[in-house]
């Protein structure tokens, strides 16, 4: 089963990059030292996500990170991606194992515990669960359900878990405090005015709080 070595998960909107070109917008976050990317362009026609998604392909694989494709494995085998990324309720994380073989990451969406303990049962490689906080971005999935949904997630899962919905630099110690492996952001990557600055805050708060982790169980 593919590893999940990384904390932070940078999910695209193309919509939110203040007019600047996605490729440009991913490329920035990659040198800051995002190494999981999800190609998330729910409005674009097959052929031009076919070819956004064999560009951050490419362009993640000089940095040695991975593209995941939301919901689409036809899309991840035809640009060589690095996996998929599935909704709560859609297509089968078995189905997909089967389609994609061992060496793809497979993420699901998960917005309960009992969803996200579905999806660990099931052999999903990682999962969001969210949205932890309230942002505009995940209205559509309801109220935010919070630091203890996570914490009962947690408590039912083994499989790395991400907190989404909401995230900043200074919500990451209680996401991580709450039992997650990493979280997953949008708007505040997307949407920063340094893209870069942005990934490195962010990514410095997960870092600082694994170690506080690490130094707890040693102590």
């Amino acid at each position: 089963m593919a590893r999940v070595d990384f904390s932070l998960y940078l999910v695209t909107d193309r919509h939110q990059t203040r007019g600047r070109p996605l490729q440009d917008v991913v490329n920035a976050a990659l040198r800051a030292g995002v190494r999981a990317i999800q190609l998330r362009e729910q409005d674009l026609a097959t052929r031009p996500l076919l070819a956004l998604a064999r560009d951050l392909t490419e362009l993640a694989r000089v940095w040695g990170a991975r593209v995941v494709i939301n919901d689409r494995v036809d899309v991840c085998l035809a640009a060589d991606s690095g996996g998929v990324h599935l909704p709560a309720i859609g297509f089968p994380v078995f189905v997909a194992r089967g389609l994609l073989g061992p060496d793809h990451l497979i993420g699901v969406s998960t917005h309960s515990a009992d969803e996200a303990a579905r999806a660990d049962a099931e052999g999903a490689d990682f999962i969001l669960l969210g949205p932890i906080f309230e942002t505009p971005s995940k209205r559509a999935f309801g109220p935010p359900i919070g630091l203890d949904e996570l914490e009962r997630a947690r408590r039912r899962c083994r499989t790395p878990l991400f907190g989404i919905g909401g995230i900043t630099k200074d919500r990451v110690r209680d996401v991580i405090r709450a039992g997650a492996r990493g979280v997953a952001v949008v708007g505040s990557v997307m949407a920063a005015e340094d893209i870069e600055r942005a990934s490195s805050e962010i990514l410095s708060a997960l870092e600082s709080q694994h170690h506080l982790h690490l130094r707890g169980e040693a102590g």
